[in-house]
C-alpha cells in the first residue's frame, strides 16, 4: 500500500530528505537573492525618481547672471530684469537679494563673511512657460540691454545628471538579471546534488514503475517550496529595511528616497513569486537531465 501510495504521487516528495545541506543551501540562497533583488528594484524606483525630479524641476527654470563692475551692477541687474520680464516665455522673474544670496553661500563660505567683500554676481531667477523662450533671440537682447548679463538654461548639466540617473536604472536592471542567474545556478547546482545523493532510492522507484515525470515532481515540488518561503523572509526583512530608512528628500532637493512608492509596494511581492519560478524550471531542467544521465549509464 504504501508504495501504491507514492506511485499515484499523493507522497511524491517523500523521497527528497526533509533536512539536510540542500534544505538550508536552496532556503538561504533564495533569502539573501530575494534580499538582493529588492534592493536592486529599490534603486530602480529611485533612480526613476529621482530622473523625473531632476528634469521636470530643472527644464522650466533658468537664471540671469551679472557680472559687472561694482558701479553698473544695479543699473545692468534690473535692465537685465526688466528684459526677461518682457520676453514671451518666461512665467516669472525676480532679482534675488543679498540674503537669499548669502544663504546659498552660506554652506561653502560660512555665515560670516559679508558679501561686500567679494565680486559676488547678481542672479535672476526665472520660471519658464511649457513652450519656453527664444534662447538666442533673449541672449541677443540682453547682450544689447545688460552686456555682462549671461542667460543659463541649466541645459549643460541637467541633461548629464538625467542621463546619470538613466544609466544607474540600467545598471539595476542589470543587477536583477544577475540575481536571477546566480539564483537559477545555485538552486541547480542544490539539486544536482539531491538527485546524486538519493541516486538508489531513484534506481529502486524505476525498478518498480516509477516514471521520470513522478521522481521529477517530486524533487521541483521541495525546491520550489523551499525557494519560496527563503525568498518570502528575505522580501520581507528587505522591505521592512527600507521602510524605516531615513527620508533625506525633504531637506534636499536633488536627492529622493531610497525605495519604493505607494502602489510600487506592490511590486515586491513579485519577487518571492519569480525566485520560485525561476526554482521551478531550474530544478525541473536538472532533475530531466540527472535522470537522462543515469539511463545512459
Amino acid at each position: 500500500m504504501k508504495v501504491a501510495s507514492l506511485l499515484t504521487g499523493s507522497h511524491s516528495e517523500g523521497i527528497v530528505p526533509p533536512s539536510g545541506f540542500t534544505a538550508w543551501l536552496v532556503a538561504l540562497v533564495s533569502l539573501a537573492m530575494a534580499a538582493l533583488a529588492v534592493a536592486a528594484l529599490a534603486a530602480c524606483f529611485a533612480t526613476d525618481r529621482l530622473a523625473d525630479r531632476w528634469s521636470s524641476e530643472l527644464a522650466r527654470s533658468s537664471t540671469v547672471t551679472i557680472l559687472a563692475p561694482a558701479g553698473d551692477m544695479d543699473a545692468q541687474a534690473n535692465a537685465a530684469l526688466a528684459a526677461v520680464r518682457t520676453t514671451p516665455g518666461i512665467e516669472s522673474a525676480r532679482l534675488l537679494d543679498q540674503e537669499e544670496q548669502r544663504e546659498l553661500l552660506a554652506p561653502w563660505l560660512g555665515t560670516e563673511l559679508t558679501l561686500d567683500v567679494l565680486p559676488v554676481p547678481r542672479v535672476i531667477v526665472m520660471e519658464e512657460t511649457e513652450a519656453g523662450p527664444d534662447g538666442d533671440g533673449l541672449r541677443l537682447r540682453l547682450q544689447g540691454e545688460a552686456p555682462d548679463a549671461v542667460y543659463d538654461d541649466h541645459t549643460r548639466w541637467r541633461r548629464p545628471m538625467v542621463a546619470a540617473a538613466e544609466r544607474l536604472r540600467l545598471f539595476g536592471l542589470g543587477a536583477l538579471a544577475l540575481i536571477g542567474l546566480a539564483t537559477a545556478g545555485m538552486i541547480t547546482l542544490a539539486a544536482q546534488a539531491a538527485l546524486a545523493a538519493n541516486e538508489p532510492i531513484i534506481r529502486t522507484l524505476r525498478l518498480i514503475g516509477a516514471r521520470d515525470a513522478y521522481i521529477a515532481r517530486a524533487f521541483v515540488r521541495r525546491f520550489t517550496l523551499r525557494a519560496l518561503g527563503g525568498a518570502m523572509v528575505g522580501t520581507v526583512l528587505a522591505a521592512l529595511g527600507l521602510l524605516f530608512m531615513p527620508d533625506v528628500a525633504t531637506e534636499a532637493a536633488f536627492v529622493t528616497r531610497l525605495g519604493p512608492q505607494g502602489q510600487q509596494w506592490a511590486l515586491l511581492l513579485t519577487v518571492p513569486l519569480i525566485a520560485a519560478i525561476t526554482a521551478f524550471i531550474a530544478t525541473r531542467m536538472a532533475a530531466y537531465r540527472a535522470l537522462r544521465h543515469l539511463e545512459d549509464r
